[in-house]
C-alpha cells in the first residue's frame, strides 16, 4: 500500500504514560489491478492534508479548487450528465459528437489524471499524433476546455485560470480537401440531371444557403408562398427532429422565383400545414432521408464530370455565401442569412474562385490601362495656345529660337 504523510498525536498507554505516535493515511495500493502511481499518491496526500490543516470545510474546498486535484474523468462525467443532457440547450448532433469523442478518445487518455496533472505540451502532442484533421483537433480541444470551464463553475478549478487544452498550439489552419465550389455553369448542368424532389431540395439549399437538415425539416406551415420565404424553425438529423444548430439559425429566408415551384408542389399534393414538404414516398408521415438526396446529387455530378472530394449539399452553403457577396451583398448580410454568429465564420465559408479573381484582376488592369492611355495622350498632345494667337508654320515651329543681343 502507498501511504500518505503521517501526523503526530499523543496516546495514553495502559500504565497511564503518554506515548507520541505517528498516524498514517493509506491512499491506495502500489501494486495490483488498482495500483496508483507515485504522483497520484502525492495528489491524494495533498487532498488529505488540505482537509486536515484547513480551519473549515470551505477553506478545504478552496484549497482543492486552487490545486485542481479533481479527476478529469469525474468532471467529464459531471459535464456529460449535466450540460450535455439538457436537450433544450444542446442540439442532438452536438451531444452525440461530444459524447463520441469523450468516450472514444478523451476519457481513455486523460480520465485518470487530475486536472492539475494535464499539461498543455502533452495535450498538444496527443492532438497532433491522434488526429489528422485540423478541425477535429480544434473540436476536441474545445470539448476539453468546456470540461475545465465546467469544473471552474463547480469550484473544482481556479476561477479565471486557462485550461491546458486552450494553451495547446494547433498550428496553421488547414483543410482536409481542396476548397472549391461548382461554377454557375456546372451547377446548372448538375441540376438538369436531378429529378424531383431532389432537385427542389438542392435548389433550395443553393438559393437560401440553408443546411440540408434545415431544408428537410420544413413543414408547409413554415413556407410562405405569397411572401416567397421559408422559416427555419427545426432541422432533421438522422430522422431526429430537433431545434436548429443555434439560436442564430432560427431565421426567415427568401426563396425568390422558387415560390412558384413550391406553389405547384403544394397544389399537387394538397399540402396541409403539419405535413412535411419533402417526405418519404413509402412513409409520407416521415421526412426525407438526406442520404438519398446526397446519393442522387453525387450521381448527377459524376455523370457531368463535376464531382470532387467534399462536394455535397453543404458545399452549396459555401457557394451561396460567396455568390451573395459577388452580386453585391455585404459580408454582414451573407452572415445573417447563413445564420452565423459572427463574421469570422462567414469568412471561413467565403471562397474566391479563380474565375472571380480573374474578373477582379481584369477590372484593375483595365483601370491601369486607361490611366496609362490618358497620360500618353497628355504627353503627346501639342500645347494649347491662347485664343487669337496666329498659327505658326510647321517648319518655323521646329527651328531653334534665335537669341537677340541688345545693341
Amino acid at each position: 500500500m502507498r501511504a500518505g504523510r503521517g501526523c503526530s498525536y499523543d496516546e495514553v498507554q495502559p500504565d497511564g504514560t503518554i506515548k507520541t505516535l505517528r498516524k498514517y493515511q493509506s491512499v491506495g495500493p502500489s501494486k495490483g489491478e488498482n495500483a496508483i502511481t507515485k504522483k497520484q499518491s502525492e495528489s491524494e496526500r495533498d487532498i488529505f492534508l488540505a482537509k486536515l490543516n484547513a480551519s473549515t470545510i470551505q477553506v478545504a474546498e478552496e484549497k482543492a479548487a486552487a490545486s485542481g486535484v479533481a479527476l478529469f474523468g469525474q468532471v467529464a462525467k459531471m459535464h456529460e450528465d449535466g450540460y450535455l443532457s439538457r436537450e433544450n440547450q444542446v442540439a442532438k448532433p452536438t451531444r452525440e459528437k461530444e459524447r463520441f469523442y469523450l468516450t472514444a478518445y478523451i476519457i481513455p487518455r486523460w480520465g485518470k489524471l487530475r486536472l492539475n496533472q494535464i499539461q498543455p505540451e502533452a495535450v498538444e502532442d496527443w492532438l497532433h499524433t491522434t488526429f489528422d484533421s485540423w478541425w477535429t483537433m480544434h473540436g476536441v480541444c474545445a470539448i476539453m476546455s468546456r470540461i475545465f470551464y465546467y469544473a471552474e463553475g463547480h469550484g473544482l478549478w481556479e476561477e479565471g485560470k486557462r485550461s491546458p487544452a486552450s494553451k495547446a498550439k494547433l498550428g496553421k489552419k488547414r483543410h482536409k480537401f481542396e476548397r472549391q465550389i461548382l461554377s454557375f455553369e456546372k451547377t446548372a448542368r448538375v441540376l438538369a440531371r436531378l429529378e424531383e424532389p431532389y432537385k427542389l431540395v438542392i435548389e433550395t439549399c443553393i438559393v437560401t444557403g440553408a443546411r440540408i437538415s434545415e431544408v428537410l425539416g420544413l413543414k408547409w406551415k413554415h413556407v410562405n408562398i405569397d411572401g416567397a420565404t421559408i422559416k427555419i424553425e427545426q432541422r432533421v438529423w438522422h430522422q431526429d427532429v430537433g431545434r436548429p444548430k443555434s439560436e442564430d439559425s432560427r431565421r426567415i429566408l427568401g426563396i425568390g422565383d422558387l415560390a412558384s415551384r413550391f406553389r405547384e408542389k403544394a397544389t399537387q399534393e394538397g399540402a396541409r400545414p403539419d405535413a412535411w414538404v419533402f417526405y418519404q414516398k413509402r412513409a409520407p408521415e416521415k421526412p426525407l432521408w438526406d442520404s438519398g438526396v446526397r446519393d442522387a446529387f453525387h450521381q448527377a455530378a459524376t455523370d457531368e464530370g463535376c464531382d470532387f472530394p467534399g462536394l455535397g449539399p453543404h458545399s452549396f452553403r459555401r457557394a451561396n455565401i460567396t455568390w451573395r457577396q459577388e452580386v453585391g451583398g455585404s459580408a454582414l448580410e451573407a452572415s445573417k442569412i447563413a445564420g452565423h454568429s459572427d463574421l469570422e465564420m462567414t469568412g471561413e465559408y467565403t471562397f474566391v474562385a479563380p474565375e472571380r479573381q480573374n474578373e477582379l484582376t481584369r477590372r484593375i488592369q483595365e483601370k491601369l490601362a486607361a490611366a496609362a492611355s490618358s497620360r500618353n495622350d497628355k504627353t503627346t498632345a501639342p500645347p494649347q495656345l491662347p485664343p487669337g494667337t496666329p498659327e505658326v508654320p510647321p517648319n518655323l515651329a521646329e527651328m531653334d529660337p534665335v537669341t537677340t543681343v541688345p545693341q
